[in-house]
């Protein structure tokens, strides 16, 4: 989800799984058609009558195709429903961009450099979702063999050290093996791979100018700025599949903004990723000798100001961890009062640092299966690795 969610969390952290099918489900396609109906009751077609075209289509050809408002509506609501998210206070303000007539993989990368620059917006970040084709009997679906669409590569050392993002290892291997002249440096933009109906994948370069990067500097500390640490503006999701109705779309890219913890708190910090904790405490003169003089501590605080501090400085949107710790709490509010239940995983929902001074950390959270949704399943790992989903 890097741990970016749907727009401030996690998306490689995304982990629940339903089996994917080609096969449309007449249970699951009726459930969303009254669920639509009931939030969007002013429809030119009544529910009876819409359902009737479903079964029939179905029934013809094992599948059917959601009309732009539906597609739209199972989007939004897949982010409303998204247990591991924080940020879905946002959800009814997601851009929906239906790609589903985009078949070539030119046309895919096109549209997914389109998708960025929207995304993008000078660095006023807007969630957007580019929907492509769904798997239908017959034809698979294209894909992205990316977990997200911009992601930093990382290379092994031959002192057993990596340089860049060690989450980002085998499928640097990958591209590289696909012809990816690699540049070897800490913060490479790794280049995307798409396979489109079954052809062989193909790899595209993202221009340089959809790239946009944030130097990491300090506001009291200017010799965090010698590091020459940077992050990128836009996560956008690129290997969960979208699960409407029972129709699976396995390309179905997507973005919010950053939740600065998940930079400074996690992508520069983790062992399995830039693992950059000690780098900076000793950037800062902390005395390492000892746990108890919670350097890692000190060194995390003063990381995540500086990850504020630069987006905020470069005109990027990103949001901080009590901020959006408030907002979720008013959304649930909200939703309950629409007597809708919202479904949360507390592990994931309390932010990485200072969780027990958030106001999400005091209460339990109901966590069920809500649909539509967003699931990682074993194909879309497998090609996230860079490996061939059949055979492992």
């Amino acid at each position: 989800m890097d741990t970016e969610p749907l727009l401030a969390g996690s998306p490689d952290r995304y982990t629940s799984s339903v089996a994917s099918s080609s096969t449309a489900d007449f249970g699951e396609a009726e459930e969303f058609l009254r669920q639509f109906h009931a939030e969007q009751p002013r429809r030119p077609v009544p529910f009876t009558e819409r359902l009737g075209q479903v079964v029939a289509e179905i029934d013809a050809t094992g599948t059917y195709r959601h009309t732009s408002e539906e597609l739209a509506f199972g989007a939004r609501v897949a982010w409303r429903n998204s247990s591991r998210c924080i940020g879905r206070a946002y959800w009814n303000s997601l851009r929906v961009v239906d790609r589903r007539d985009v078949t070539t993989p030119e046309e895919i990368h096109r549209h997914l450099c389109d998708h960025l620059r929207q995304a993008t917006n000078a660095g006023r970040i807007r969630p957007v979702i580019s929907i492509f084709a769904p798997d239908t009997p017959g034809r698979p679906a294209a894909r992205v063999w990316n977990a997200q669409l911009i992601k930093y590569a990382g290379y092994r050392q031959q002192d057993g050290t990596v340089l860049g993002d060690a989450a980002s290892l085998d499928f640097t291997d990958v591209v590289r093996k696909l012809g990816w002249q690699a540049p070897q440096g800490p913060f490479d933009v790794l280049p995307l791979v798409i396979e489109a109906a079954g052809d062989k994948p193909q790899v595209f370069e993202l221009p340089s100018d959809l790239i946009r990067q944030v130097p990491i500097t300090h506001p009291d500390h200017p010799q965090i700025a010698d590091l020459a640490l940077r992050w990128y503006a836009v996560p956008a999701i690129s290997n969960m599949r979208l699960r409407i109705g029972g129709i699976d779309y396995p390309l179905a890219p997507f973005n919010g903004w950053y939740m600065g913890t998940e930079i400074g708190a996690r992508n520069l910090v983790d062992e399995d990723r830039f693992n950059l904790l000690p780098t900076v405490a000793e950037c800062l003169g902390l005395d390492t000798s000892s746990e108890t003089t919670l350097w890692r501590d000190r060194a995390l605080v003063e990381l995540n100001v500086a990850v504020l501090h630069s987006f905020t400085a470069a005109g990027v949107t990103i949001s901080d961890h009590h901020t959006e710790s408030r907002l979720f709490l008013s959304h649930l509010a909200r939703e309950e009062r629409n007597g809708r239940t919202v479904s949360a995983d507390w592990s994931w929902i309390v932010p990485p640092i200072s969780g027990g001074i958030t106001p999400v950390f005091h209460r339990y959270y109901d966590q069920i299966e809500q649909r539509p949704n967003f699931y990682l399943d074993d194909e879309a790992r497998a090609r996230s690795l860079g490996q061939c989903p059949h055979t492992h």
